[in-house]
């Protein structure tokens, strides 16, 4: 059996569930699992359906074929249906911070990451030690004022050669082009710390410490043209107080970083975030 993930999201009406689930049946498929979800202030409904159908491809063709004219189009559908055995390809993007790529690197070894990294690319060669114990590609892409087009040029043909489903930034400390970010919608990933916008710069810690915040959190959003403003995918927080010094604010920040990340890409491979009006629905 070939196990499916649909990801549905509509004007809410009386009966969708059903009408789904039922149009999966007559199908011969077998809905295992649902999620869902109604936006009461927008009238919007969103749904998350774990399925089995047969192996047969062309039978699932089918099937996606008549799903959208007989059911999506009646009832104004957005819909994606995924191969839930089918490993996605996620390229790394980072810079000289290593906690992140660390982390990432050990998830995806241990095989707690259902993904392919086919490559990890980078505007410093600091880290490539890292890569190389990890037997992961990387590939080392200078990035300047004057180069920054001729840059995104090359890292874009070299995630086109390996056909990169989506992007971590795991701490790459770039600005995307909006050329660059509208390519992948929805499919890049980054992770920053919570003090923004009240401590930018480079010093965020330094400057919360002599602030004295209580609280310390790190989020992870899908990319957008707006810097640091797309859909919020995972946020964590740990409250810290007046024992506590400039390095432990760091160190602590990079926790944070490492779990909010790895969380929020989790989420992404196993299909459970739908982005709608620059807010996400994370089913569980």
């Amino acid at each position: 059996m070939k196990k499916t993930t649909l990801l549905i999201n509509c004007p809410d009406q009386k009966g969708l569930i059903a009408t789904v689930t039922n149009f999966i049946l007559e199908k011969e498929g077998n809905t295992i699992y649902v999620e869902q979800h109604v936006d009461h202030a927008l009238k919007e409904f969103f749904m998350r359906l774990e399925c089995e159908f047969d192996s047969d491809e062309k039978k699932l063709a089918r099937f996606k074929e008549s799903f959208n004219t007989n059911v999506a189009a009646h009832h104004q559908m957005h819909w994606e249906m995924y191969d839930t055995d089918k490993k996605p390809k996620m390229a790394i993007f980072v810079s000289k911070y290593e906690h992140c790529l660390y982390d990432i690197l050990g998830r995806y070894a241990s095989g707690e990451l259902h993904v392919k990294i086919p490559i990890i690319i980078s505007n410093h060669a600091d880290l490539k030690p890292i890569a190389d114990a990890f037997n992961v590609p990387f590939k080392h892409i200078p990035v300047t004022k004057g180069n920054k087009v001729e840059a995104e040029r090359e890292q874009i043909s070299v995630l086109e050669e390996h056909k990169i489903d989506f992007i971590v930034l795991a701490r790459y400390m770039q600005i995307l082009s909006s050329d660059f970010v509208d390519r992948y919608p929805n499919k890049i990933i980054n992770i920053h710390h919570s003090f923004l916008p009240a401590f930018p710069g480079a010093k965020p810690y330094h400057s919360a410490y002599e602030r004295g915040v209580k609280i310390i959190g790190a989020t992870s959003h899908y990319v957008t043209s707006d810097l640091d403003e797309g859909p919020i995918i995972e946020q964590e927080i740990v409250r810290v107080s007046h024992i506590h010094n400039v390095q432990d604010f760091i160190l602590k920040g990079r926790d944070l970083e490492k779990i909010v990340l790895s969380r929020a890409i989790k989420h992404h491979i196993q299909h459970k975030v739908l982005v709608y009006n620059n807010k996400t629905v994370i089913f569980s």
